[in-house]
């Protein structure tokens, strides 16, 4: 999975005489709000033991030497059960599967007929994923990421986190959650990968704690005839 982020910058007091009241009084109320997301992201970890969802995600490429920005746009569906084992199965534009059964972690390319066979302990130990589907709570997932409440936009509440490890392929992810009254559910992933890739993920038509979601739809077979890479 492609990886990034942006950061959203607060808009300063215009009227200079009361700048010093606005300026306390603003900087309140954001506290407040973003307690509030860190708090939501904190019970979004505790009462979702597993999901399914629709997502579409865009990656955005930035623009190199002689070359513009690009953009890819891929869809298909996304399920966890904590803490270890998810799933994103692509449909459009390419079938490609990525499924971590709580051992491996296998990709799936339909067109090439190949898997590539990752251990999952090592491959995900800073990953978005780990974020959404591995953690079990805010103060586990803090022992990887420094996570810092954001301003609420797009009528959702976010977090970002960035990682510790200085050697993660993340710059940082931002993640987006809808709050209706006690309920939360996981709307959007905005990640920036250091080279500066953003990939933002929005989920739709999500199912929270689905009764017919069981561990056994997370076990992978390589297909009969595929290669199975094992780097």
């Amino acid at each position: 999975m492609c990886e990034v982020l942006y950061v959203f910058i607060l808009q300063r007091m215009l009227i200079p005489i009361f700048r010093k009241f606005f300026g306390f009084a603003t900087l309140l109320c954001c506290t407040v709000a973003m307690a509030d997301s860190v708090d939501s992201l904190s019970l979004f970890l505790k009462s979702t033991r597993s999901m399914r969802a629709d997502f579409v995600q865009t990656v955005i490429s930035p623009a190199k030497e002689n070359r513009p920005a690009k953009t890819k746009i891929s869809s298909g569906t996304f399920a966890f059960v904590r803490p270890t084992v998810f799933r994103f199965d692509y449909a459009k534009p390419f079938v490609q599967n990525i499924v971590a059964d709580g051992q491996y972690v296998w990709l799936y390319d339909a067109d090439l007929n190949q898997v590539t066979q990752r251990n999952q302990l090592q491959a995900l130990a800073t990953t978005p994923a780990s974020l959404i589907a591995s953690a079990n709570d805010v103060t586990s997932l803090q022992k990887e990421f420094v996570l810092l409440a954001q301003p609420d936009a797009e009528g959702l509440q976010w977090v970002s986190a960035t990682p510790h490890a200085s050697d993660s392929s993340l710059q940082r992810v931002r993640i987006g959650l809808r709050v209706k009254g006690d309920a939360v559910q996981l709307a959007q992933l905005d990640i920036l990968d250091v080279f500066g890739t953003r990939s933002l993920i929005k989920f739709e038509r999500t199912d929270i704690n689905p009764k017919q979601l069981t561990l056994a739809q997370f076990k992978f077979v390589p297909p009969k005839g595929a290669d199975v890479i094992q780097p």
